[in-house]
């Protein structure tokens, strides 16, 4: 039986080499990629042996890759069936008229599910009402009998640290929706959407619609019906305000167009749209809506302290999230950063007591090590990847993947992730070649950076890991993405 390892080994040995003249052949005959920097590492799955490396070791600003850490750190101190905890607190019961004498506050626990996105994640499945888990409070609160708030309406997002745009994010991020701040309190993932249409007449202002449509930002409107030529729209909101100012020209008989924006204060936008639901069931509102934040500068170690209570008081509402597995399928199938984000947080918050940007990071180097990585391997300021001073190597990535992949949640772990050809942010990649089903990986993309890594199968089943990151490229993102596709197909050809 000695010559079965032998034959083994030769069978390793010559493929190898073939993966090498494969990855690198393609590499050279592209001129997009030949100008890039690559970092690439391919390794068996079971055995950890590498069989491709090109810059393995050097660091790379991954883009979304980094949800693979946040997500799979969430999955494995938290667990799959961890739930988020929405209230809504009065600081007296109502009394036999429907009276609460003081505030009612709305307590975020950070739920990133209060949206009308569908869960279980289905591909192309229709979005429900935005405001939904709002209206669902609202009734529970009316439906104990209240008529009438005489202190104000507070949006409590104190469950996290108020910290709402991690190091390294750009300031032209924060007016869209992939920028949404973090915010313990989250409603429809703190965006809206605002559709441009044109008039009926040439010179005629373009009218505006909101969804929700909640009134929250005071909008400069000078977008005008043009009687032809391009659509030409231009947004701003200048930093610390609450005014979009919006110009340009849009042609008349033309389609409109869509932006989805950044609410600013996400907790004092739950408050109004609470107060909004509240107000359509007759119920009567003394106060104003207000926000109450946790900032960063009242903690004496962002990285660890005692949680926060929820505000004592009579509970009057209650929601509570779907499992956290199907929040972790949308962050990874869709690439959404907000709630990477909050699961960060989530995780500073149940294992070092502060939900804080920093403790959820400090949990992270605590599980890396666990893998056997040094702590020079990293640099991590976010949990989504939207950072530009966020650095890994491939090498790292590849080794987080075998970790996770080998834990009691590993099965799970790899079904969160896009499916070649078929879902999620690889929907339409590979180009339609059947094979690309068998690539099951997290893609990143910010400027002049795309990523993919992830897992390769053979026969069904995982077999290999991959980490391609590329970096610098001066090329259109398309070509880049094609080269990587390519190499991805080199992997389970």
């Amino acid at each position: 039986m000695r010559w079965i390892p032998i034959l083994l080994l030769a069978h390793v040995l010559v493929a190898a080499p073939g993966l090498k003249q494969r990855i690198d052949k393609i590499l050279e005959t592209s001129p997009a990629a030949r100008r890039a920097h690559w970092g690439i590492h391919v390794a068996d799955l079971a055995t950890g042996k590498t069989l491709y490396a090109r810059s393995e070791d050097r660091f790379f600003v991954p883009a979304s890759n980094t949800k693979l850490f946040s997500t799979s750190l969430a999955l494995l101190r938290l667990g799959p069936d961890h739930r988020f905890q929405t209230l809504v607190i009065a600081e007296q019961a109502p009394d036999a008229a429907g009276r609460v004498a003081g505030d009612l506050i709305l307590y975020g626990g950070g739920d990133p599910s209060m949206s009308g996105r569908p869960l279980p994640y289905q591909r192309g499945a229709a979005a429900g009402q935005p405001l939904a888990a709002i209206d669902e409070l609202a009734a529970q609160i009316a439906a104990r009998g209240v008529r009438r708030i005489d202190g104000d309406l507070v949006g409590d997002d104190t469950a996290y640290v108020w910290d709402p745009y991690p190091n390294g994010w750009a300031q032209n991020d924060t007016i869209w929706e992939y920028g949404a701040p973090v915010s313990a309190l989250t409603v429809n993932d703190n965006t809206i959407s605002l559709t441009l249409k044109p008039g009926a007449r040439a010179g005629d202002p373009a009218p505006i619609t909101l969804s929700p449509p909640l009134e929250y930002y005071q909008i400069d409107n000078r977008v005008r019906t043009w009687g032809q030529g391009e659509r030409r729209v231009r947004l701003d909101r200048p930093a610390g305000s609450r005014e979009l100012r919006i110009w340009g020209t849009i042609p008349r008989g033309g389609e409109g167009v869509t932006q989805l924006l950044a609410i600013d204060d996400p907790a004092l936008y739950a408050a109004l749209a609470l107060a909004g639901a509240l107000e359509r069931r007759g119920v009567t509102i003394r106060g104003r809506a207000l926000a109450r934040h946790r900032p960063l500068n009242q903690l004496d170690d962002p990285a660890k302290g005692t949680p926060l209570a929820p505000p004592a008081g009579v509970e009057l509402a209650r929601r509570q999230s779907p499992p956290l597995i199907e929040i972790l399928r949308v962050v990874n199938k869709i690439s959404q950063n907000l709630e990477a984000e909050l699961v960060l947080r989530e995780v500073g918050r149940v294992r070092r007591g502060v939900g804080s940007r920093e403790a959820g990071i400090e949990e992270l180097k605590a599980m890396l090590a666990e893998t056997g990585a040094a702590g020079d391997d990293y640099h991590f300021q976010d949990g989504s990847g939207l950072s530009r001073l966020t650095l890994i190597t491939p090498s790292l990535a590849t080794r987080l993947l075998r970790f996770v992949h080998s834990s009691p949640n590993g099965g799970e772990w790899v079904k969160l992730l896009p499916v070649g050809g078929e879902d999620g942010t690889l929907a339409s990649r590979f180009e339609g070649r059947p094979a690309g089903r068998g690539i099951l990986a997290k893609t990143g993309s910010l400027s002049h950076v795309s990523a993919l890594s992830g897992y390769a199968e053979r026969g069904g089943k995982p077999a290999l890991v991959f980490s391609v990151i590329v970096n610098n490229y001066n090329a259109p993102s398309s070509e880049i993405r094609r080269v990587i596709d390519k190499i991805g197909l080199s992997l389970v050809e």
